[in-house]
C-alpha cells in the first residue's frame, strides 16, 4: 500500500516537513497569541494547533507514500470487467465502442480513465495528475485523501496567518519595525503564497469532483479516446453533484468505469 519513504521524492518530503516545523517553531518563538497562551498556562489552543499541524504532516505522508491505484496486472476477462450481459451490450449505442488499450510502456491493459505516468513508471487507475509537491500520482486510491490533506493544510495555514498577524509588534520607524518583525513577516509571506496555492488546488479539485471529471480529463479531453467523441457538455461519468460527491468521498473500492460509461447511454436515468 505504501512506497519506500527513502525512494523517489525523499528530498521533497524532507523539505516539506522541515518547512512545516520551522514555520511552527517561528510562530511559537515570536510574541504571538500561541506564545502568550503557552506562557500563561492556557495550553488548549497551542496543543490543538500543534496537533493539527501533526495531522497535516501525517496526511501528507499518507498521500505521498500511498499506492495511488497502480495497474499491476491485466483484467482476465472483459465480460467480468464490464459487468454486462450480451443483451445489455446489444443495447449500447453504436457511437460508444469499446476499444481496450494496451500501454506501450508497461504493456498492461489500461482500464478506462487510467493513464501511464512517466515519472512513476506505472499506469494509474482514475488518473488525475502527478503532483510534484507530494512526489506521487493522484489517482483512484489516494485522491480523496489528497483533497482531505488540502483542506486540513488550508486550515493550518489560515490559523498560522492569524497567529503571525497577532505577533507583529509596533515600532517608531519602518527600519525598526522590519528589524523587530522581519522574520515573522517573511514567515507570513511564505504562508500567504502557500495558502493561495492550496485555495486554488482545493477549489479546483472540489469543482472537478462535483462533476466527476479528473484533472487529466479536463485538460486533455480532446485527446482522450473515450471522451473526444462526446459533446462539449457531455460527461458520461456524471451522475449528478450529490452522487458524484458521495461516490468520491464515501464509496471505497475499485470502480468499473467501463460499466458506468456504457450504461449511461443504454439505461434510463
Amino acid at each position: 500500500m505504501f512506497k519506500n519513504v527513502f525512494g523517489s521524492g525523499f528530498l521533497v518530503r524532507t523539505a516539506h516537513v522541515i518547512l512545516t516545523w520551522v514555520i511552527t517553531l517561528i510562530l511559537f518563538l515570536h510574541d504571538t497569541d500561541l506564545r502568550k497562551q503557552e506562557e500563561t498556562g492556557e495550553l488548549l489552543v497551542p496543543v490543538l494547533f500543534v496537533l493539527l499541524v501533526l495531522i497535516s504532516v501525517l496526511l501528507y505522508f499518507a498521500v505521498s507514500l500511498m499506492d495511488p491505484g497502480f495497474v499491476l496486472s491485466d483484467d482476465c476477462d472483459l465480460q467480468l470487467t464490464l459487468g454486462l450481459t450480451e443483451e445489455q451490450q446489444d443495447m449500447i449505442p453504436q457511437t460508444k465502442t469499446l476499444r481496450l488499450r494496451r500501454c506501450g510502456h508497461c504493456l498492461l491493459q489500461q482500464p478506462m480513465r487510467s493513464k501511464h505516468c512517466q515519472t512513476c513508471q506505472h499506469c494509474v487507475r482514475r488518473y488525475d495528475h502527478h503532483c510534484p509537491w507530494i512526489e506521487n500520482c493522484v489517482g483512484e486510491r489516494n485522491h480523496r485523501w489528497f483533497v482531505l490533506y488540502l483542506a486540513v493544510q488550508l486550515i493550518v495555514l489560515l490559523w498560522g496567518l492569524h497567529m503571525a498577524w497577532s505577533g507583529f509588534s509596533p515600532a517608531a520607524t519602518w527600519p525598526l519595525w522590519l528589524k523587530a518583525n522581519g522574520m515573522l513577516l517573511a514567515t507570513a509571506a511564505v504562508m500567504t503564497v502557500l495558502c493561495l496555492t492550496v485555495v486554488l488546488l482545493l477549489g479546483s479539485h472540489l469543482y472537478l469532483v462535483s462533476l466527476n471529471v479528473t484533472t487529466w480529463e479536463f485538460m486533455s479531453r480532446h485527446r482522450i479516446s473515450y471522451l473526444k467523441h462526446c459533446g462539449a457538455d457531455e460527461n458520461p461519468f456524471d451522475r449528478g453533484t450529490f452522487r458524484n460527491l458521495w461516490g468520491f468521498f464515501c464509496v471505497w473500492g475499485t470502480v468499473m468505469w467501463e460499466q458506468v460509461y456504457f450504461r449511461q447511454g443504454s439505461d434510463p436515468i
